[in-house]
């Protein structure tokens, strides 16, 4: 039963890619209504159920608008058509560390304004963590370890649409770590400018602050 579920959601999730791609190729226009659920089952060839999920997730993304006893419409909101995190998949390496340098001078700006003691302590003990694990070899955790430390600058601006922007951003950063180290030494390397970075912010020194979080964006880490 829960396979089946699965297997249903997975298809839902092409369809809908399907659905979009359409629309952004202007297959069917901003305002325009889609075609009825019988025609839309028989042009994907899947299931009333499966159509509804896939139109569910489209219009919960801002790109259709479902009304009642009148049909579905497409509804392109200002700004882009696809959910951040489907966008930031598709983006280059080079406009990734663009953005998340520009993210995290911009983070570790605030968050030396604006930590706690509390802050200070979690973001003492992850970066020990990061190095130490970057003495094992492990990269993997390593990597976790870093991303980690990061966040916690980002929680320590006090900025949650910032933070939670942040967040959402470092799955990719994540991802092309993964591809860019082959191992630990890098972060290795790194470290003295963490510790800067941390220095400054216990320091609440933003301009020292920021600074730091150039060099290490700056140095692709």
């Amino acid at each position: 039963m829960m396979n089946n579920l699965i297997k249903r959601q997975r298809l839902a999730d092409e369809v809908a890619i399907l659905l979009r791609k359409q629309i952004t190729e202007s297959k069917y226009r901003n305002g325009e209504k889609l075609p009825s659920e019988p025609e839309l089952m028989s042009s994907f060839g899947v299931g009333r159920s499966t159509i509804r999920e896939a139109v569910r997730i489209l219009a919960h993304s801002g790109i259709l608008r479902v009304q009642q006893g009148l049909g579905t419409f497409v509804e392109l909101q200002d700004g882009i058509s696809e959910p951040l995190k489907q966008r930031l998949k598709r983006s280059s390496p080079g406009e990734l560390n663009e953005v998340r340098q520009l993210l995290e001078m911009k983070i570790a700006e605030k968050a030396a304004m604006q930590r706690t003691q509390k802050d200070i302590r979690k973001m003492e003990s992850l970066l020990k963590k990061r190095m130490d694990i970057a003495l094992t070899g492990d990269k993997q955790a390593c990597i976790e370890a870093d991303i980690a430390f990061h966040i916690s600058i980002a929680e320590a601006a006090k900025n949650e649409v910032l933070s939670d922007l942040y967040k959402t951003f470092a799955i990719q950063i994540k991802q092309s770590f993964q591809d860019l180290y082959t191992g630990t030494e890098s972060f290795i390397k790194t470290h003295f400018l963490h510790e800067g970075l941390l220095q400054s912010i216990r320091d609440q020194d933003a301009k020292k602050a920021w600074n730091f979080a150039r060099k290490i964006t700056d140095r692709k880490e």
